[in-house]
């Protein structure tokens, strides 16, 4: 009993080398045929303690398994002492390529996306810009000479139409109000001037007090009051200045997007109209296909620009009502209450439309702010 525990106990501490694997896989093959001795199967470790015979058995298995030429550098058996839990690691290199041929391995494959190239899809984006500016150059072309066909909303173009006229009548008021302003202020700036020549002559010349006194206030008056109609011109040209400037200006901007829908909807709509006429066979099917599909496209947009620019021309319609309405108000009782001479009326105008004037000097900088 003592003899097989000692012998048992060297197998285990020492490292076997791969012809005693080999020769020991052998024996235990040959030991499986021979009779067996009850205490010689149960092996005892280093510390005292009966090593696990499922371990034991896997370990002896595993070593009689691997193949006669694999080396110890390609083949790693890790088991771990009495510290740790009892398990056994398997780590095996490829085998050598014999015949040339790769071993293939087994498991799921997997298959990678497609490497976009930013190049490519630039030169995409450049191909499809260039087909699509030479359509919409074509169908112009086409138009101007009076061969091709174009789609009309005549009630919308008619409404584009008048839109466009108002603008260049609006943009000649707006020029002329700025022109009426330009020279108010040259004659309030004279007027000012003047009564203060004649506050001073009035000071100096004893014999003529009065009269240049009475010149004076008149003079002063009319400054205050160009000052006031000036603040109303003034706001009556921001505002019309709006309205021509961004409100049109806007709609006028969908309009063009709209004008260039419609331009590429007839594009392509007389490159279909030419493929349907054409041949059908393997080959101008899918051109006709893939042109009634851009064709769609095409179609979908400029219905929609369409309703966009229909809205659009609604709205500022509305708009151009009510703006227009309170500045021609504001503009006709600020005129005529100047030139009456009806100070307390002009003053009220202003209020009414919350027209706030600035005072001479009030967009100076202070000398704490100079400072």
């Amino acid at each position: 009993m003592s003899e097989h525990s000692s012998e048992s106990t060297t197998l285990d501490e020492s490292q076997p080398s791969a012809e005693e694997i080999q020769s020991g896989c052998e024996g235990s093959a040959m030991a499986q045929e021979s009779p067996k001795n009850s205490a010689a199967e149960i092996p005892v470790t280093s510390n005292g303690q009966l090593e696990d015979s499922h371990e034991h058995s896997f370990n002896r298995d595993l070593k009689c398994s691997l193949p006669v030429g694999l080396g110890l550098s390609e083949t790693k058996i890790t088991s771990h002492g009495f510290d740790g839990a009892k398990e056994g690691v398997v780590e095996a290199g490829q085998f050598p390529n014999k015949g040339g041929r790769a071993q293939q391995k087994s498991g799921p494959v997997v298959l990678a996306d497609e490497v976009k190239n930013p190049a490519m899809e630039k030169l995409e984006l450049v191909r499809k810009w260039s087909l699509n500016t030479y359509k919409c150059t074509r169908q112009i072309i086409s138009e101007k000479l009076g061969r091709g066909s174009r789609t009309v909303d005549l009630e919308l173009e008619a409404q584009i139409d008048i839109l466009r006229d108002n603008k260049k009548k609006y943009e000649n008021i707006l020029r002329l109000a700025q022109t009426l302003s330009t020279q108010l202020f040259q004659m309030v700036h004279t007027q000012r001037q003047l009564g203060d020549a004649f506050a001073d002559l009035s000071l100096k010349s004893l014999e003529l007090h009065e009269e240049f006194g009475y010149n004076a206030d008149t003079q002063k008056l009319l400054a205050k009051n160009g000052e006031t109609l000036l603040g109303a011109i003034n706001f009556f040209i921001a505002s019309v200045n709006t309205l021509v400037n961004k409100t049109i200006e806007d709609t006028l901007l969908t309009v063009k997007q709209y004008e260039s829908a419609r331009i590429e909807y007839d594009a392509y709509r007389t490159d279909l109209e030419e493929l349907n006429l054409g041949p059908r066979d393997a080959n101008t099917l899918p051109k006709i296909e893939q042109s009634q599909q851009l064709f769609q496209v095409h179609k979908e947009k400029y219905d929609k620009m369409r309703n966009d620019v229909s809205i659009k021309l609604k709205f500022l319609e509305e708009n151009k009502v009510k703006v227009l309405h309170n500045q021609l108000v504001l503009f006709h009782n600020a005129i005529a209450a100047y030139f009456a001479g009806n100070q307390k009326q002009l003053e009220q105008t202003l209020k009414q439309f919350h027209i706030k004037l600035k005072t001479p000097g009030a967009d100076a900088p202070s000398w704490l702010e100079e400072q």
